[in-house]
């Protein structure tokens, strides 16, 4: 085992991930630091995969910036990933399962893998009860953000979901799906819109406390490992009071 690969499951540990655990993952692969001879993305996600070894393993391989009303057209198999090359390889690997989720999937490994995205199908919206997402929160999951900051947390769009603040939705779209399978299918969602708006996700910080919320270096990146069911619960709760909270409005 390279010695990047053996320090990235060090520092995990030391931040808090646990081998039996549900970790959703939002990554640079660049924020690590790493050189091309000291490592690679697939040696980034051995250090993952092994540091829950005995868990689930989620990143998301969110397709918005390709899918959607003007192309509605989604493959499970070939439709890329476009937040990054951790998420895009990770996608590709054996015994990793994708959810059909056209703009919003998300690639899992580990225990109860399929199961948990052959369930993102279910859902009518793109974070909704049924998705990964919602996954890590009911199995007392974490989400690390490994050297992305705090902004780009799509589990902040399924609380968003459970409120349904006035910028949140736009209209329908009707995706053809191809799956894994490769069967065909149709599947209306409703579609994020967040009309003149910009997303201030940094703010979860400012609710969460202690074990909720850790920051360390991993590797070279600044790493937050995040209580997935106290993400969910408290920022909900204030979303409820402020329906704006987490977002800053633009002008028309």
């Amino acid at each position: 085992m390279k010695t990047c690969v053996k320090q990235m499951i060090d520092d995990l540990k030391k931040l808090g991930v646990r081998v039996d655990d549900t970790l959703l993952v939002h990554s640079s692969f660049k924020s690590l630091g790493w050189s091309r001879e000291e490592g690679t993305p697939d040696d980034a996600l051995l250090a993952l995969m092994s540091a829950v070894s005995e868990g689930t393993l989620m990143l998301p391989t969110l397709s918005y910036e390709t899918v959607g009303a003007a192309n509605p057209f989604f493959s499970v198999a070939d439709t890329p990933a476009c937040v990054g090359i951790l998420p895009e390889t990770f996608r590709k690997k054996e015994g990793v399962f994708r959810s059909g989720c056209a703009t919003h999937s998300v690639a899992v490994w580990g225990k109860d893998a399929k199961e948990i995205a052959d369930a993102h199908l279910l859902d009518e919206t793109p974070v909704g009860d049924h998705s990964p997402f919602a996954a890590v929160r009911d199995r007392c999951g974490k989400i690390l953000m490994l050297g992305c900051g705090l902004e780009p947390c799509t589990s902040m769009h399924g609380v968003e979901e459970l409120s349904r603040p006035d910028y949140l939705f736009g209209d329908p779209v009707v995706y053809t799906l191809t799956l894994a399978d490769g069967s065909t299918r149709k599947h209306t969602l409703l579609r994020h819109d967040f009309a003149n708006t910009v997303q201030r996700y940094d703010r979860i910080e400012q609710y969460l406390s202690g074990d909720e919320l850790r920051c360390q270096k991993v590797c070279g990146a600044t790493a937050y490992l995040i209580d997935a069911k106290a993400l969910w619960e408290k920022t909900d709760a204030v979303l409820r009071k402020d329906p704006h909270a987490f977002v800053d409005q633009t002008k028309d």
